[in-house]
């Protein structure tokens, strides 16, 4: 009996793995004559936009993650969707700085938001890590997709901070999707926001990445979610720079799999071609090694327009393996309607936003723009300087009391305020202050503070000659011509106008005649006493310049990048970003705020800056003032 019954086992395991096999060798076999076809949608530098309004100007938005809304819902009732997001979304908005930092007890908004979509997979951008921890760790344990990013590591054991790669699953069809993010973040960064992380080169992390995934998963499609740019020359860099910033389309040259690569962080739109490193031009075939087209897509900021991509699956029985055609476009979102169920979904938090950005904090007199600070010395980055002088010498802070203080217009568009009667409102605190920054103090030199002043003013303005210069330093082309930027329909400068730090709490000249190294002469203190080149100063300045950002305290004054991302030179430090510090700022001011120029310096020749900004504005503006 017992010989009988070892008998049958042994014939059920043999038809169990005879069906097995079977069915393995059949099953796409219905796709052998209809395809399946599957529809990839990328969002990506949402930046905060999930609702079609403006919640810091007021006024509509013409593309916002409810149009996304719309266009995703129409896609999934033609087919099989893979809707992805590819990082940078936790910043730019009040919508998303209301969840990160004032409303922490209930679940994000921008949480809320993929979840309701059904978003399948999500990496992270540097704007993300700028969040700091108590902010994207618990975004992580929300989600109900999973957040991956292979090369950002934990710095005690190397291995993934997060979840490395996704599997996703169609009819049968195996997805695997690799995260990665560009790794200038530990640069960018002070380190109290990727404390206890690394961020690895991409190249390297996809070379150890895909083959575990191929042997691992045996994926049927292999995807990249790379919050990374794909001209590789940006920042001067080259093929073999370590840690490229723009490393999409290299690792794709350099690491064979990949069927097809999502991209972000550079907001320039990627329709299918590569970057052309000839001719600047996006207009080349990427190919693996393996001389395989992979084709690259990725959105505009904001949702200007999302990739959608179709991936067209043939099963060849014979070969048993697939025949994949890939085609897609960029798809504008503006004049989609905004999808209302979405709307109806989060109306409640947009109305709680509206009552918070609606609040007024203070009163100003006439308008401040940001413009007159890229040519010299400007109202609106005098107050900055003025608020940052303030808290710091506010014994209540709890900061080192600081003498000087360094600041730069962080958005060159902005104005304040911006409403009609002079009523500074909470959303005008991020037109005055775009970016997430700390305030801190460091100590510097008198000759320290010379040589970082020489380093800005070489990268800000040009060497003129004559009346007929331009003022600003503009990026030029190998025949010596201004560079047009489509993007932000101007001509590039050599740095951006968030780098163009001035300096308060000092009197001085730069002579933009003369040669750079040589054109700061410091006056004085603003108070007329002596400024002393050997003495030991306590400077304010924000993290992002602190940490190395900008390389202005690095490559200008000769100091040790990762010494400044231990925050050794710190003195002190804000809790809070020092939004949250401006904000509080105007509600203790009384009456109303007049802001002026303190014209603590100034630009020489003065004829030739005065002809210089004649000359220049237009290039960068359109038009002139």
């Amino acid at each position: 009996m017992k010989k009988n019954v070892g008998k049958l086992a042994a014939l059920i395991v043999a038809l169990a793995i005879a069906f097995t096999l079977g069915s393995c060798a059949h099953k796409f076999d219905k796709f052998a004559e209809s395809p399946l076809t599957i529809t990839f949608i990328e969002t990506t530098d949402i930046h905060g936009a999930i609702f079609p309004y403006d919640f810091i100007t007021g006024r509509p938005l013409d593309t916002s993650m409810a149009q996304v809304a719309t266009v995703v819902k129409e896609q999934r009732a033609r087919g099989e969707v893979v809707l992805l997001d590819n990082g940078d979304s936790l910043q730019g908005q009040p919508t998303v700085y209301y969840y990160n930092f004032e409303k922490t007890d209930v679940p994000h908004i921008w949480t809320e938001t993929l979840n309701y979509l059904g978003y399948d997979a999500v990496t992270v951008g540097n704007h993300d890590i700028e969040a700091g921890h108590p902010v994207y760790d618990k975004l992580v344990k929300e989600l109900k997709m999973p957040f991956i990013c292979a090369n950002v590591v934990r710095e005690d054991d190397g291995e993934p901070y997060f979840q490395p790669y996704a599997i996703v699953e169609r009819q049968g069809v195996k997805i695997a999707i690799l995260g990665l993010t560009e790794p200038g973040i530990t640069h960018q960064l002070p380190k109290a926001f990727w404390e206890g992380m690394d961020v690895l080169d991409m190249v390297d992390t996809a070379k150890k990445w895909v083959p575990i995934i191929m042997e691992k998963e045996k994926p049927d499609l292999l995807i990249g979610l790379f919050h990374a740019g794909v001209d590789w020359t940006y920042g001067g860099a080259t093929k073999d720079t370590p840690k490229n910033e723009s490393a999409s389309q290299l690792v794709i040259e350099r690491v064979a799999g990949f069927d097809l690569v999502f991209v972000g962080h550079d907001h320039q739109g990627w329709e299918g071609k590569g970057w052309n490193a000839e001719t600047k031009t996006k207009n080349v075939d990427v190919k693996d090694p393996s001389g395989k087209v992979v084709p690259i897509y990725g959105g505009l900021a904001g949702a200007q327009s999302i990739p959608v991509v179709q991936v067209q699956l043939l099963w060849d029985k014979e070969a048993q393996a697939w025949r994949k055609d890939i085609s897609g476009l960029l798809k504008p979102l503006k004049g989609v309607a905004a999808d209302p169920d979405f709307l109806a979904k989060f109306d409640p938090a947009k109305a709680e936003l509206l009552a918070w950005v609606e609040r007024p904090i203070g009163k100003m007199e006439g308008k401040m723009h940001s413009d007159d600070a890229l040519f010299g010395d400007s109202a609106f980055v005098d107050l900055i300087h003025r608020i940052q002088l303030e808290l710091t010498n506010d014994p209540t802070m709890g900061l080192k009391p600081a003498q000087i203080s360094f600041a730069a217009p962080l958005d060159q568009n902005a104005y304040l305020p911006t409403t009609a009667d002079g009523t500074i409102k909470v959303r005008d605190m991020f037109t005055l202050y775009k970016y997430e920054n700390f305030l801190y103090t460091m100590q510097l030199t008198g000759e320290q503070i010379k040589k970082f002043m020489e380093f800005n003013y070489q990268n800000q303005f040009n060497q003129m000659k004559g009346a007929d210069d331009n003022l600003l330093s503009f990026a030029k082309d190998k025949e010596g011509k201004l560079v047009f930027n489509a993007r932000y329909n101007s001509y590039d400068t050599s740095v951006r106008p968030y780098n163009y730090d001035s300096v308060a709490g000092i009197k001085y000249v730069v002579d933009v005649s003369k040669p750079a190294g040589s054109r700061v002469t410091i006056l004085s203190m603003a108070d007329g006493s002596p400024f002393d080149m050997a003495k030991t100063y306590t400077v304010a300045i924000n993290s992002y310049r602190a940490a190395g950002g900008g390389n202005h305290l690095t490559r200008g004054v000769g100091l040790d990048l990762k010494q400044l991302q231990r925050l050794e030179l710190v003195t002190s430090s804000t809790t809070k970003d020092l939004r949250f510090y401006m904000l509080k700022w105007f509600e203790k001011q009384q009456g109303v705020i007049k802001p002026m120029r303190d014209d603590n310096w100034k630009v020489v020749p003065e004829d030739w800056a005065a002809a210089g900004r004649v000359k220049d504005y237009p290039l960068i503006y359109g038009a002139a003032k």
